[in-house]
């Protein structure tokens, strides 16, 4: 699937081993605290990642895609919808650190939840977010996002995650 989303600021596209090192220095541990995943010890697990999100992308199961800045082409961070042969796919991203407070985030998710209304059959999206992450909680609320369900989960660094499922449905 070669999916490109243009939106005023942002291009996204999908993601390649062409991003492997900005993926690497970008996703640090300050930046994955409130999220399930953790930051990769070695350059290695970014490739691992960036394959089997490449592998998803050419079977139709996920939309993995890298987040830029649409003029200079600087790399911003990852976003995806996962699950997209499911009635519920899930959206998730992240936002490098030194690009945070910019709403790059919303403006990347409202882009990819306009893409899927158009390009997919699905009942709602799922977004989940850990309930301290007010920043992210915002996005969901801001497309009319109902909280569905709220539970607690062990994310890969060991730690508890306080989770706010919104579910976002087609306009």
């Amino acid at each position: 699937m070669n999916v490109e989303i243009a939106t005023k600021r942002l291009l996204l596209k999908p993601i390649s081993l062409k991003y492997k090192k900005d993926i690497f220095k970008e996703f640090t541990d300050e930046v994955t605290v409130f999220m399930e995943p953790r930051s990769a010890k070695d350059i290695s697990e970014t490739e691992e990642f960036i394959r089997t999100s490449v592998k998803g992308l050419k079977e139709g199961s996920n939309l993995q895609l890298v987040v830029l800045e649409n003029k200079s082409g600087e790399f911003l961070g990852c976003t995806g919808l996962h699950h997209i042969d499911r009635k519920d796919p899930e959206l998730g991203i992240w936002i490098k650190r030194s690009a945070h407070g910019n709403k790059y985030g919303k403006e990347a998710i409202t882009a990819i939840v306009k893409w899927a209304e158009k390009n997919l059959d699905y009942d709602y999206i799922l977004y989940p977010v850990d309930k301290e992450n007010i920043a992210s909680k915002k996005i969901p609320e801001s497309l009319g996002g109902q909280i569905a369900k709220e539970y607690d989960k062990k994310n890969m660094n060991g730690e508890i995650l306080h989770a706010v499922e919104y579910r976002i449905y087609k306009k």
